[in-house]
């Protein structure tokens, strides 16, 4: 469940789907290797949902690193501007 800005230095709460910007990311499973308890192997993937504030969104988006997990970045735009 959604309940605040994917941007950990942003405390804005989610309220509504109309203002700021929805993430849908396929992330690794805890355990891609487990069983089901029938015999069938669980997804590798798993889908979560996350939302940046108006505010973050209108500068930056979101990411997935492997070895951090869900992170956020600068907008290509605003990168150029900030010489990175």
């Amino acid at each position: 469940m959604l309940s605040k800005c994917a941007n950990p230095e942003c405390t804005a709460s989610f309220r509504y789907l109309h203002i700021g910007k929805l993430f849908r990311m396929e992330v690794p499973a805890a355990s891609a290797n487990a069983s089901n308890g029938e015999g069938m192997k669980k997804p590798a993937h798993r889908t979560e949902f996350f939302w940046l504030c108006e505010t973050c969104a209108a500068r930056m988006t979101l990411m997935y690193k492997k070895e951090v997990g869900v992170t956020t970045r600068p907008l290509p735009a605003l990168r150029a501007r900030a010489g990175l």
